[in-house]
């Protein structure tokens, strides 16, 4: 009975551990679309680490006070990371293309942000993110082309910190 009780736990633990692991996974860049409807790859792919959002506009607010703390605190700073925004227009469906790009495109000559448009899940399904309809998304992936890091919806305290270890490891 105690050697049972010994291999459960065991059991247990092993499928809490890898549950909580971030497992790392190849990815390979995309074609998207730029903010004037034009082809476009995603920047610095190979060159630098990236820190992408990838956003569906029906909450492109849902870690806004997320965005807001990294803007401000400059720790996503770097000459060695990439950040940018990418719209996943094919999950609001409510909201044409065009206008969401003209919306995004006036709201990046304001701030100088690089937003590019998913309009078909390219990104999602490539890199193999599952569901992402109502998700802001969070991504981290290096220079070598590995997604080191991924969370979707609303971030909690320990996904911020799990996203912050990970950055500081690659500044």
């Amino acid at each position: 009975m105690k050697l049972k009780t010994i291999v459960l736990l065991a059991a247990f633990a092993l499928t809490a551990s890898v549950a909580g692991a971030q497992e790392s996974r190849k990815v390979e860049n995309v074609d998207l679309l730029d903010l004037n409807g034009k082809p476009a790859k995603l920047p610095y792919f190979g060159e630098k680490h990236l820190m992408i959002f990838y956003v569906d506009p029906d909450r492109h607010k849902q870690n806004e006070d997320f965005t807001i703390e990294l803007e401000e605190n400059h720790r996503a700073q770097s000459d060695r990371i990439y950040g940018f925004g990418v719209m996943n227009l094919k999950d609001a469906p409510m909201i044409p293309n065009g206008m969401a790009r003209n919306m995004a495109r006036k709201r990046t000559e304001k701030n100088g942000a690089t937003v590019l448009a998913d309009e078909n899940r390219t990104l999602s399904t490539a890199w193999g993110l599952g569901d992402c309809n109502n998700k802001f998304v969070l991504l981290f992936v290096t220079k070598e082309g590995e997604l080191v890091f991924m969370r979707k919806g609303e971030l909690s305290e320990a996904d911020k910190e799990a996203f912050y270890k990970v950055l500081d490891q690659y500044r």
